[in-house]
């Protein structure tokens, strides 16, 4: 079962797909998650009234959580068809239609859509078997790096077991914290100045 974990929406479900497809977080990274951020913009338990990007989006789990901690909009990209339709029953079955709108691409090669000012928290989320290499991850993080607002920050989950995208590499990004929760890791970027 996957639910929302705190916020306005705090305990409602969330549908996600059979099978494989999607790799949900856990509530309890998840919280950890939300904690951290809710630190790293000085809001425990919230976040800034900011637009949110979710790419690799599955059911919305994390988005969702976002826009549930005080978040502005979320836009959701995913392309998987099992995916794409929990995420929109999700959406709608929460009331969150002006708030949450999604992208159906494929997120390896899309340009991010932008909004005015810029996303104050961009989620990536690739499945683990596409992001193993690391130079494939750079190029990824770095085309989503424009689309963060100044103060923005970028979160990447990848498998522990899979190498770290090198941080001199970065042009655009700088890593400004990692951390490892049994099997994956998490980074948190931020736009260059």
């Amino acid at each position: 079962m996957l639910r929302v974990i705190a916020g306005s929406l705090r305990g409602r479900r969330l549908e996600v797909p059979p099978g494989d497809t999607t790799r949900p977080i856990t509530d309890r990274v998840k919280e950890t998650l939300f904690n951290i951020l809710g630190a790293k913009f000085a809001l425990p338990g919230e976040l800034p009234d900011f637009a949110v990007l979710d790419v690799f989006a599955g059911a919305g789990s994390f988005g969702i959580e976002a826009v549930s901690r005080g978040a502005r909009t979320c836009m959701f990209v995913e392309r998987d068809r099992d995916a794409l339709r929990c995420l929109r029953q999700n959406i709608r079955v929460l009331r969150l239609e002006a708030a949450c709108r999604v992208l159906a691409d494929n997120a390896w090669t899309m340009r991010p859509p932008a909004v005015p000012d810029g996303y104050g928290l961009v989620f990536v989320d690739p499945p683990y078997r596409d992001a193993e290499d690391p130079l494939k991850v750079v190029d990824l993080l770095e085309r989503f790096a424009p689309a963060l607002a100044s103060g923005g920050l970028l979160v990447f989950r990848q498998s522990a077991t899979a190498a770290p995208p090198p941080a001199d590499q970065f042009r655009a990004l700088r890593l400004e914290d990692e951390r490892t929760y049994r099997f994956m890791r998490v980074l948190f970027l931020a736009r260059r100045t």
